[in-house]
């Protein structure tokens, strides 16, 4: 069997070679060649005696990651039952154990598992697996329901905790009126009907424990499993003092009334019932962090007007087709993607790029589903519809990113991993110590429960998640699309970015603005030529030449014989006619004399004007220049970037002078010009090996590899798909602005993290001590296990709510004059 692999962290030749040699020696493998420059390894093998799943394990322990290139699936899932984060581990580490599960993540904020495998047949074991941990795996497409199960659910916790409460406030008065000086019915008073004291609160606390019973079920299970969660904190805790509770009645029935003091329903029922008050509000804000996916998906119209055999129709979103004519009126939002064959309007796009001014929008033009169209009716062509429209590629776009990890949730994951049965050891050490040092079973019976319901894996695996999931929200609210959480994180570490030029920071619509001619030589005549050669061209250089052409009436031939030298120029064959059409270095590689209007290039090129030389069998004809207008914003984003202490560098295919003349109008000091297409990824690697972390910002085909080879890709959204595929980054807006918004925005989701990762962490590190009594060896109060369960239900809470404080992230002042 022949396959191939992506291999990633490789850096050098010894590298490829390193990978050769190990896999080469597996036994089954006949051959393993690596390519350095494609990061590609071939296999050839024998899958009776070795698979991929052994492959892939193999290049791990050798330090490198690796993943089919073909026949590689992904697909996410969601995943009801999980509590904390200890769920969400065990259940990453089972399903990442299954052979050919090449990535598994689960993410607790999203409740979702996020699955790469080789063979779609292992889905059945994914489920069996994730079945006998404990919880549900359920399929986000077929399940469209689960938003209502989700409100059903947050609804039934507030049920429960209401009958909680009110069972418990009796419980919590009975139990502490006499210590307090509370009046207390006779019937009940400690001092006069011990019994009945003792009963009625036992009978009061059956009920907060049967509403809870989901953290029996779910924590002893759990613990039976070998994989203790959250759940199972809270139900040894409550289960410890409710039973001890049952014992002392049992106490006072027989007559020793000393145990009317050492009743424990009430820890256990105020532990519960506020711990049901902390899921509440945890499932509460939880949902508040996914509000971006929900506006996107809330955009979306539910029926289109469409022309079918001349019959206006209205029908189902769902059943419009490419090809449909669709009429959008003023105010209408627009069902799908297309291109305008009728009518002139102006387009709200602000939903989908976050640009408040409306886009004018003209026969030719291409429109956006779900903007809204303000002021004319148009008819447009479908071009995209279902799955493939911008808005739903937006969405998913969105949705991996919150489902993904970032590096910094590394150190977080592998605790919550151990922390549930370090927490029940620590638990019942501090406790037999405590009772070994001559205190009482009451007062050890607190330290175990204290520390159990203290103890918080929920805040260390919701602290990174929650800030991600609201991050990638509001980037998408502006028009900045982040396709994971490692993107978001490394964009912040940010030294040096790096510009293309044309479409970039200029416009990519240039203009004809000089025709230069040697002796006897036509001006029209020299565009006739250099238009005819272009005519089949999509260079934005050979097309501000054909419209050139155009608007001058000129009637062009087409070449017969075509060839595009990239960054070079053209030839074409005119009737005869061998036409070559370049810049200054491609004349030189083909020995052209171009010294007679060397100096007017040299003019033209210090004015930002693009010289293209032009010659026939050899002899130079003239000179066309082509200028390209900078974007209006371009200046102030360049100048945001300094700002920040950002290197900004320009690296263009333009000549040099041109390139100096287009950076000066924009601010930017640093120049790389006359740049091959193929080198850029090159001068990225230039920088990247001087320790910068180095982003590429780019638009076009040329622009992918630098895209792809930068730590952070930046696609201009309007660009190509090849671009925007390569990108870690995609900007909706083709402004520049845009990339210190994503800069900033990073800045602030990754202190976020921090801040939550630091709560987290230091609520854990200080909480347990104190329950296990640190205090009180020094003389201070011993930590009451009501009180442990209430700083637990609220620390994750905290958490939460810390991440929504990035919903009021806004951008600086945006700057709209022109240049």
């Amino acid at each position: 069997m022949i396959t191939k692999l992506n291999i990633y962290g490789m850096t050098c030749a010894s590298c490829a070679a390193t990978i050769e040699k190990s896999i080469g020696e597996l036994n089954g493998v006949k051959s393993a060649n690596v390519n350095l420059a494609t990061e590609i390894l071939k296999l050839e093998y024998d899958e009776t005696k070795i698979n991929n799943h052994t492959i892939i394990k193999t290049m791990k322990s050798i330090g490198y990651d690796a993943e089919l290139r073909s026949q590689t699936e992904s697909t996410n899932f969601g995943i009801s039952g999980m509590t904390c984060a200890s769920c969400a581990s065990k259940i990453e580490k089972a399903v990442s154990s299954i052979e050919n599960v090449t990535y598994a993540s689960v993410n607790l904020a999203t409740e979702k598992l996020s699955l790469t495998t080789s063979d779609p047949n292992v889905l059945s074991k994914v489920d069996e697996v994730v079945s006998k941990l404990g919880y549900t795996l359920y399929s986000l497409e077929e399940n469209t329901d689960q938003e209502e199960k989700k409100k059903n659910e947050l609804k039934n916790i507030w049920r429960r905790f209401i009958v909680s409460t009110i069972f418990t406030i009796p419980v919590l008065y009975i139990a502490g009126a006499h210590m307090l000086n509370l009046p207390l019915p006779q019937i009940i008073d400690p001092m006069v009907n011990p019994i009945t004291f003792a009963l009625i609160q036992l009978f009061l606390t059956i009920p907060v424990i049967f509403v809870s019973h989901s953290y029996y079920t779910i924590g002893f299970s759990s613990l039976i499993k070998g994989h203790p969660n959250m759940d199972s904190l809270i139900a040894l805790g409550t289960s410890a003092a409710f039973s001890y509770g049952v014992f002392a009645t049992w106490q006072i029935i027989q007559g020793n009334d000393s145990y009317t003091n050492e009743l424990y329903f009430e820890a256990a029922a105020v532990i519960l019932s506020l711990i049901t008050l902390g899921k509440y509000l945890e499932s509460l804000t939880k949902g508040k962090t996914s509000e971006a996916i929900k506006k996107l998906m809330g955009l979306a119209p539910k029926t289109a007007t469409i022309i079918r055999d001349g019959t206006e129709l209205s029908l189902p979103i769902e059943a419009v087709v490419v090809g449909d004519t669709i009429i959008t009126k003023p105010g209408e939002k627009l069902p799908v993607d297309g291109i305008v064959i009728d009518g002139r309007t102006s387009i709200d796009e602000s939903m989908l790029t976050g640009e408040s001014i409306p886009v004018e929008k003209k026969i030719g033009d291409k429109v956006i589903g779900s903007s809204i169209n303000k002021n004319g009716l148009i008819k447009y062509e479908a071009t995209r519809v279902g799955e493939d429209t911008t808005l739903s590629q937006i969405i998913k776009l969105v949705e991996d990113a919150q489902t993904s990890k970032a590096p910094i949730a590394k150190l977080a994951d592998i605790i919550s991993g151990y922390f549930v049965p370090i927490v029940i050891l620590v638990s019942l050490v501090a406790s037999v110590l405590w009772f070994i040092s001559g205190q009482s079973i009451l007062f050890s019976l607190t330290i175990l429960i204290s520390v159990l319901v203290i103890a918080c894996p929920c805040a260390l695996g919701l602290a990174t998640p929650t800030a991600i999931m609201v991050g990638t929200g509001k980037g998408a609210e502006n028009g900045i699309l982040i396709k994971s959480g490692e993107a978001l994180e490394t964009t912040h570490q940010l030294k040096t970015i790096i510009f293309d030029k044309t479409g970039t920071i200029t416009e990519g619509k240039p203009i004809v603005t000089d025709i230069v001619t040697t002796e006897n030589i036509d001006k029209n005549f020299l565009l006739f030529l250099a238009a005819s050669a272009e005519k089949g061209s999509e260079h934005p250089l050979g097309e501000a030449i054909v419209l050139e052409a155009k608007k001058n009436s000129i009637e062009l031939v087409d070449p017969t014989s075509f060839e595009a030298l990239s960054g070079l120029g053209i030839k074409a064959n005119l009737d005869g006619l061998d036409i070559s059409l370049g810049n200054e270095k491609y004349f030189e590689t083909q020995n052209i004399d171009i010294s007679k209007l060397k100096e007017d290039s040299n003019r033209l090129a210090s004015e930002g004007k693009t010289p293209m030389f032009i010659s026939n069998n050899q002899i130079l004809l003239g000179i066309i220049a082509v200028a390209d207008t900078v974007k209006p914003t371009s200046m102030f984003a360049i100048e945001q970037l300094k700002k920040l202490g950002i290197k900004v560098i320009m690296l263009t295919g333009d000549n040099k002078r041109t390139a100096k003349a287009i950076a000066k109008q924009v601010g930017i000091d640093y120049v790389i010009s006359e740049v091959l297409p193929q080198d850029k990824a090159q001068h990225v690697k230039t920088y990247q090996a001087e320790g910068q972390k180095v982003a590429m910002v780019g638009d076009g085909i040329n622009d992918a590899p630098a895209l792809a080879q930068a730590d952070i890709g930046i696609a201009i959204g309007s660009g190509t798909d090849i671009a925007i595929e390569s990108a870690d980054i995609i900007l909706m807006k083709d402004d520049l602005q845009s990339v210190p918004t994503a800069i900033e925005l990073s800045k602030k989701t990754i202190r976020n993290i921090k801040e939550n990762l630091f709560w987290a962490f230091a609520y854990n590190i200080l909480g347990i001590p104190v329950a296990m009594g640190v205090l009180y060896i020094f003389g201070g109060p011993l930590l009451s296990p009501i009180i442990a369960g209430a700083a637990m239900s609220f620390s994750s809470v905290s958490v939460l709510l810390n991440a929504l404080r990035l919903k009021k992230f806004k951008p600086r002042t945006r700057k709209k004059e022109t240049l």
